[in-house]
């Protein structure tokens, strides 16, 4: 499937002029039509106060050949105004051809709901770092050790870091402990800014009875075992002192049992804390995530967890620069209750990174002055993972979807990317994670099952937009065919376990992303899709990246552009743009008028 022939909009800051507007501002939006496509007329239609307008664009010269190629193409331009936070518009186009709407999900010729139009957002916006961030998660347990033969709590099972496997699975799968501490992460940044990263994402630090800390025993103070509060802030220093930023990891949807607030709750009916969890008043029962005792459910009904959890979030900033948010997609909600909106804004620290984890679609969370963005699970790490899937792949389930993960073609994959982005904004989307693994899945190196497809899948996580999330070492293609299984301890003392080849790919990806504006800010627009390969652009106003992506060998692919391209990455000049059939492959040109 071709697209170089269809109008383009995607909401970037190439085609509006700017994604942060405050209320009342005056936007111009622009749309790009391909020469040869005349067009009688265009309209933008915006919805003000919840009644449709329509404002006329008419062509631009000004913006004649921007991004390195198009010298032929049309520039509609418009201007209209951010009357409500969020302000949804579309495109009319008016031709020999008849009326067709252009909306986020693409191109039609039929009439469309507003569930994907464009958006132009005026709430608050992201910090600025974040649209250039890549991220790197950490699981504190299972990265690396400053203080080795540390004494172990009671309900520990300890494990030797390059002798005793994983517990994937089972009795002692949440107790095994490696012995991982922040500052063994202090030691290891410089591994870490070399890959491109300039984020550290830390799965929860606070005292708990497990190893991955979900179970909140306190919110604080630093777990004595990762080397209490003194070790975080040492952490925050060496990583400010480098440029870099620090995320932490809260539970608003919940707290560990033997967490102070809810031990005082379950000894006392009378006491304040009660109200913050939900009790049978008959039984004395109280809800917990999916049923798991240990994880009691916060009620945000309750004054006192209004009062208390957004104090522990602005306590920790400074030290932090923001928040990953557990199962935020179930926060504030049971039931007939729904305060899932009103919690986000409430909880949302200013001038702090907020993401929200979600596995499924959470576009109707978003855009709603709270979560920045989420853990994009559904619109990139499925199609990615269904595109790329090695043919053993033997996994029964997709984050709990049944039926394991499913062989899908290029233009199915090209088909989700879209779907998801068009039910958000721009911002949104940017500012949302994109990854291809987590302590919470397989590993992708498992799921694609050879280096090359692997190499693709980065490919993709460092040009497409959206803010890369990589899990601390898949850069050294660690296996695991499920979560658990993948929170394997770092090969630091293990050469026979390390990718040097996948790590140098990962390091020269995202160097790239880290270099080129284009790939950090710049808007997409997909070119091409079939089976086996997809070809899209970044752009900006001064130049624009053309990327190819193969999961197999194929023909070569013209494509309908004058001038050149130079190659970027993996790739050689090409005059006329005639693109390599050779894969897997991942290969990047910078386009160019020159002919």
């Amino acid at each position: 499937m071709h697209y170089l022939d269809q109008p383009h909009h995607d909401g970037s800051s190439l085609y509006v002029s700017t994604l942060a507007p405050s209320l009342g501002e005056e936007v111009s939006v622009w749309l790009r039509v391909p020469q040869g496509l005349a067009m009688d007329a265009v309209h933008v239609r915006t919805v003000y106060d919840g009644e449709p307008r329509y404002t006329a664009a008419a062509p631009d010269p000004s913006r004649k050949g921007l991004g390195g190629y198009g010298e032929g193409d049309t520039w509609w331009k418009a201007t209209i105004t951010a009357v409500n936070p969020l302000v949804p518009y579309r495109f009319l186009l008016i031709s020999g051809r008849g009326q067709r709407w252009l909306n986020a999900s693409g191109l039609t010729g039929h009439d469309v709901t507003d569930s994907t139009d464009f958006r132009l957002v005026s709430h608050e916006a992201p910090p600025e770092w974040m649209a250039d961030a890549i991220v790197y998660q950490i699981f504190p347990d299972r990265f690396a050790s400053a203080r080795p033969g540390k004494d172990l709590p009671s309900w520990a099972l300890p494990a030797s870091w390059d002798g005793d496997p994983v517990i994937g699975e089972g009795p002692g799968t949440p107790e095994q402990l490696y012995g991982g501490d922040l500052d063994g992460i202090t030691e290891r940044l410089d591994h870490i800014q070399a890959l491109g990263a300039d984020t550290v994402y830390l799965t929860p630090f606070f005292p708990s009875r497990s190893n991955h800390r979900y179970d909140a025993a306190s919110f604080d103070h630093v777990d004595p075992l990762l080397g209490g509060d003194e070790a975080l802030i040492r952490l925050s220093d060496a990583l400010h002192a480098r440029g870099m930023r620090l995320l932490g990891d809260i539970t608003t949807n919940h707290t560990g049992d033997s967490h102070e607030w809810f031990t005082a709750a379950i000894s006392d009916v009378n006491a304040p804390e009660r109200e913050m969890f939900y009790f049978d008043p008959d039984t004395g029962d109280y809800e917990s995530w999916w049923g798991v005792k240990t994880l009691p459910k916060l009620n945000w009904a309750s004054e006192l967890v209004r009062t208390r959890m957004p104090a522990v979030l602005r306590r920790w900033l400074g030290v932090l620069d923001g928040w990953r948010v557990d199962v935020a997609n179930m926060t504030g909600r049971l039931g007939a209750d729904d305060r899932n909106h009103e919690v986000a804004a409430m909880l949302r620290p200013e001038g702090a990174a907020f993401i929200a984890e979600h596995n499924h679609d959470a576009s109707a969370d978003l855009d709603r002055n709270g979560w920045h963005g989420t853990m994009n699970y559904g619109g990139f790490t499925r199609p990615v993972w269904t595109w790329l899937r090695g043919d053993d792949l033997e996994l029964t389930h997709f984050l709990g979807v049944p039926g394991g993960v499913p062989r899908r073609d290029g233009e199915a994959a090209v088909a989700t990317f879209r779907e998801f982005a068009a039910h958000m904004s721009w911002r949104s989307l940017v500012h949302s994670w994109q990854l291809l693994d987590s302590h919470d899945s397989p590993r992708i190196r498992t799921v694609t099952g050879s280096r090359e497809l692997h190499e693709v899948a980065v490919g993709l996580q460092a040009t497409l937009p959206g803010t890369p999330m990589v899990f601390a070492g898949s850069e050294f293609g660690l296996t695991g065919a499920n979560g658990e299984y993948s929170r394997t301890p770092m090969p630091w003392n293990r050469p026979q376990d390390r990718d040097e080849p996948t790590h140098a790919a990962y390091r020269a990806l995202l160097g790239l992303r880290r270099a080129e504006p284009a790939l950090r800010r710049g808007g997409l627009r997909w070119l091409h899709a079939s089976a086996d390969c997809l070809v899209f652009l970044r752009e900006t106003a001064e130049e624009s990246l053309l990327v190819c992506a193969r999961r197999a060998q194929g023909e070569p692919l013209e494509l309908p552009l004058a001038g050149a391209a130079r190659g970027v990455y993996n790739a050689g000049d090409l005059s006329p743009l005639v693109l390599p059939g050779d894969g897997p492959s991942l290969r990047i040109w910078r386009l160019s008028v020159e002919a």
